[in-house]
């Protein structure tokens, strides 16, 4: 029953590495079943789950009764040797001849293996975690954030941290959780657009990725109140190379994805991959006046000048077959900030980009202002009073070039590569409109 020989430890999913070996594999039973002499535990460690296969004439007593006493989600360590079983999801099973229980749960595990209330299981959130499909989810949002931080390191751009604590709003005061900061008022970010420009005219590409809260009372599947967004920013770049940078960018994040985590997505999440393959810069471009026209023969009308919902989004994104640009939508829609187009200046120089499969906008971006008489006329426009972005109308004085940049939301971009029904699902503790527990 001791572990004080020297073993080599393996985690399930490198079990493959070690057919006919001997190993040890530290994790939780998941779930037991037995017939009669034999018992087969199914065991997990974070990595993915493995049958162990436990024979009672070929193990000591001890060894058998230390894993009879096991319950659901008790803690272990089991050793023995990896055998190839093709039957098997992981392609292998552990015949396993001795077990340690580290922790063996006394009470009813709340999560029990059958159906269970999406309210039961997110106030339960902190033990939903550790189901396989939650944790191949875990597994893919990783290496979404890796792929997004791969790309723009691999690209020259410096990662630049923004705050969370701002004296002004991005994009309107409607949405924004207000805090009090010693005695003046103060809001949690709900973009770090406007530091990342003042960092741009810095270093000339740069990148920040954490999280943003929206104080928006939306109780769609798309939204959350707190949730991440990568945002890019990159001088002497417009429109054109601005939506190049975001092809080239989801196509690799993806395609990262389908390579590392193909059986994730196919035997745990049930996505069907063959709607990923196609997402291969470059994206269909359509302008808004002619997403207007598309809206109006589906018999959908949306009249000029109003934005997209979620049904106009879905019907658009879902007549490609990898996400699609939006461009040059009416000014009176959009943010402050982004410039106008030069030949037709009720619209600006902007994009959406709608992922198929009804997800809707993982991305908005723009060409930003860069004059400086522009850009106040613009925050008059809006109301916005200038003294708390004195600071940022400062870069239209010293240095403006022309310059562009997007945010892209990591939870819906979750959702959408794992084909996820709700966006409560993509970030371990999800904040909504009625839930701040767990």
């Amino acid at each position: 029953m001791s572990t004080t020989t020297a073993r080599t430890v393996a985690s399930i999913a490198n079990l493959k590495d070690y057919i006919d070996q001997e190993v040890q594999v530290n994790g939780w039973l998941y779930n037991k079943r037995s017939s009669g002499k034999i018992q087969f535990p199914i065991l997990r460690d974070g990595s993915g789950t493995v049958q162990g296969v436990v024979v009672k004439k070929e193990v000591d007593e001890a060894t058998w009764d230390a894993v009879s006493s096991l319950t659901q989600e008790s803690s272990v360590k089991v050793w023995g040797k990896v055998r190839a079983d093709d039957r098997a999801a992981s392609g292998v099973e552990l015949a396993i001849t001795g077990c340690e229980p580290v922790h063996v749960v006394t009470e009813e595990y709340p999560i029990s293996h059958k159906e269970h209330g999406v309210d039961f299981l997110m106030t339960n959130r902190h033990l939903w975690l550790r189901t396989p499909r939650q944790t191949a989810i875990l597994r893919v949002r990783h290496t979404i954030e890796k792929a997004f931080r791969d790309f723009f390191d691999l690209r020259g751009y410096t990662l630049v941290d923004s705050p969370f604590l701002t004296p002004a709003a991005c994009e309107g005061t409607s949405t924004l959780f207000e805090i009090d900061y010693f005695g003046d008022p103060a809001y949690l970010t709900q973009s770090g657009q406007l530091y990342l420009e003042a960092a741009a005219m810095a270093v000339g590409k740069a990148y920040c990725f954490g999280p943003t809260f929206r104080a928006e009372k939306s109780k769609t599947r798309r939204h959350l109140m707190e949730f991440w967004m990568l945002e890019a920013e990159h001088a002497y770049v417009e429109l054109a190379g601005n939506l190049e940078i975001q092809e080239q960018m989801l196509e690799y994040v993806v395609q990262t994805v389908l390579a590392k985590h193909r059986d994730d997505l196919e035997k745990v999440i049930e996505r069907d991959v063959s709607k990923l393959e196609n997402v291969k810069a470059p994206f269909p471009r359509v302008t808004y006046d002619d997403a207007i026209k598309i809206l109006e023969e589906a018999g959908q009308p949306v009249p000029w000048g109003e934005d997209f919902g979620a049904p106009h989004e879905t019907l658009l994104g879902e007549k490609y077959d990898r996400p699609v640009f939006i461009t040059h939508y009416p000014a009176s829609i959009k943010a402050f900030y982004m410039k106008p187009d030069p030949n037709r200046p009720e619209v600006v120089l902007c994009a959406d980009c709608i992922a198929p499969e009804g997800y809707g906008e993982i991305i908005g971006g723009s060409q930003r202002i860069d004059d400086l008489a522009m850009l106040e006329t613009k925050m008059k426009e809006h109301d916005i009073p200038p003294g708390p972005l004195e600071w940022y109308v400062d870069l239209r004085r010293y240095g403006s070039v022309p310059h562009s940049g997007f945010g892209i939301g990591l939870e819906r971009t979750v959702a959408w590569i794992c084909g996820l029904d709700h966006v409560r699902e993509t970030i371990p503790f999800a904040r909504m409109l009625t839930r701040i527990y767990p």
